[in-house]
């Protein structure tokens, strides 16, 4: 464990408490240059490569907004139901980090480009609950710091730390909820299902690849308890960017239950930061929150205000893609599924995968059966999310068109899938290693139905009397004699003409 902090149950903290949360997620932009220079966004480059005098903070660098960041955060806003700032400017944000070479931030302070918006989430029963939106606003991204020799890759602990400004001045995102209260013990629930689903907008808009395991999307947390009853807010904690859905969830479970502990063990909450600890959903303290006039914002003399046209707002509102609850809606309808039935496969994390194997050919139905079948069995086997199988929508749909053609049976079709899993190849490669095409020849057919038919006298009488379900007996023989590559309703059908018994 990385702490000892004691906690009370998360059933003992919802008898007395209600939690208040705020969550602050960052995005990082996809533009091809920095917010305030010319500088490269690339990934992977050698440290400190992409950089000139405004992202280092030179004296007598000039900085120039990035318009294409301007209206991204535009779309963003638009996305999020916010109004839209008809004049707003940048502030400096003043703080003494290694990793800001300037020694402030700049950002916006008072004056947004988006603000008083809504994002409605669905939960895992499907009930909607409604997070509204304070904010939206812009800024920049600071350096990278890695501390050297340190067990725990902090600063204490370390005999060095080495600094990257590649991501120094990286076009920044951040979006503020308004304080989000009635959710109760589905607290934790809600902060994942928002995050999850701003996640799925951002993507949607082709703003930014809002990968959380690469940062480009991340979220701070902030919790506090009141007594039941009670409308005055708690003290509130930060934990500071957290980097997943589920430490989302863990994270806002965590300090329910450690706030909890403190009040009814007559403590007092501190307002700090906190970091989050993968290895075991903790959190431990980093320092003592700044207020905002500790941050000393003014206005930033460089920069003149940004003031978007209202035909631009409205270009841009124009041109937005369909939104992620439309197009659930719109595919739920066009599969001809239920809620219940969508919510499951969102869940799963199969909407996705199962829109592109319906791109790729095959039938809504068939692609659904396949991803919340067979694949979703091998998934929870494996502990593996959907989308992380070594088989693509592609392979899938070829599965699907396999077993349309009457080439694999839906046994045959799992033996394949399996193969692919494991890394065999293709379907079709799999299928001839394997030597799992459906036995289609006739001749060869009508011979294991004839010796089943002689190896079970009793069961082919019985059919003859009547009793034409017993063919199911039959039909399992045949299946055996051969492997399971057998069309099972064509050997049905050959043992009825075998037996002269016609279905009524």
């Amino acid at each position: 464990m990385t702490t000892t902090t004691d906690l009370v149950s998360y059933e003992d903290a919802l008898a007395t408490y209600d939690p208040v949360m705020g969550l602050e997620v960052h995005v990082e932009l996809g533009t091809k240059t920095k917010m305030f220079c010319g500088c490269s966004t690339e990934l992977g480059a050698e440290p400190n490569t992409q950089t000139c005098p405004v992202c280092l903070g030179m004296p007598g660098a000039l900085p120039v907004v990035n318009a294409t960041g301007v209206e991204s955060a535009i779309r963003i806003g638009l996305a999020l139901n916010c109004e839209i700032a008809e004049w707003c400017r940048f502030a400096r944000k003043n703080y003494f980090y290694p990793d800001m070479p300037k020694n402030f931030q700049t950002s916006q302070y008072d004056e947004p480009i988006a603000f008083n918006g809504y994002l409605d989430v669905q939960l895992e029963d499907g009930e909607v609950f409604r997070v509204e939106i304070e904010r939206a606003h812009m800024e920049e991204d600071t350096g990278k710091s890695t501390h050297v020799g340190g067990a725990t890759g902090r600063i204490h602990g370390a005999s060095h730390s080495l600094l990257d400004y590649n991501r120094a001045g990286i076009p920044l995102i951040e979006i503020v909820t308004k304080p989000i209260v009635g959710a109760g013990d589905r607290a934790p629930e809600v902060a994942k299902a928002y995050v999850a689903e701003l996640r799925a907008l951002i993507r949607a808009l082709g703003v930014s690849e809002a990968r959380m395991e690469m940062g480009q999307m991340r979220c701070d947390v902030n919790l506090s308890l009141r007594p039941i009853g009670t409308e005055k807010f708690g003290t509130r904690s930060e934990t500071k960017n957290v980097n997943s859905l589920r430490s989302v969830e863990r994270a806002v479970r965590y300090e329910v239950q450690r706030h909890a502990a403190v009040l009814i063990g007559g403590g007092t909450i501190v307002q700090e930061t906190r970091h989050f600890h993968e290895d075991d959903g903790s959190t431990t303290s980093g320092r003592v929150k700044e207020e905002a006039e500790d941050y000393r914002y003014f206005p930033e003399p460089d920069l003149v205000p940004v003031a978007p046209s209202r035909e631009w707002v409205e270009e841009i509102r124009a041109g937005l893609p369909e939104l992620p609850r439309v197009r659930r809606n719109r595919l739920r309808e066009e599969w001809g599924v239920t809620a219940l039935d969508m919510q499951s496969i969102l869940n799963a994390g199969a909407l996705d995968l199962i829109t592109a194997t319906i791109d790729a050919g095959a039938p809504a139905d068939q692609a659904r059966k396949w991803w919340m079948g067979e694949l979703s069995r091998h998934a929870n086997e494996t502990g593996t999310s959907l989308d992380e199988l070594a088989i693509t929508p592609a392979q899938v749909a070829r599965v699907a068109e396999l077993v349309s053609r009457g080439d694999l049976n839906d046994k045959l079709a799992r033996q394949v899938i399996e193969g692919v899993l494991v890394g065999e190849g293709d379907p079709d490669t799999v299928v001839e290693k394997r030597g799992l095409k459906v036995v289609s020849d006739e001749g060869a057919l009508g011979a294991a139905v004839d010796e089943a038919i002689a190896g079970n006298a009793a069961i082919a009488d019985k059919i003859r009397g009547g009793k034409v379900a017993a063919a199911g007996a039959l039909v399992g023989a045949v299946m055996k004699a051969t492997r399971g590559q057998a069309d099972a309703a064509r050997v049905r059908e050959l043992i009825l003409e075998r037996l002269g018994v016609t279905e009524g």
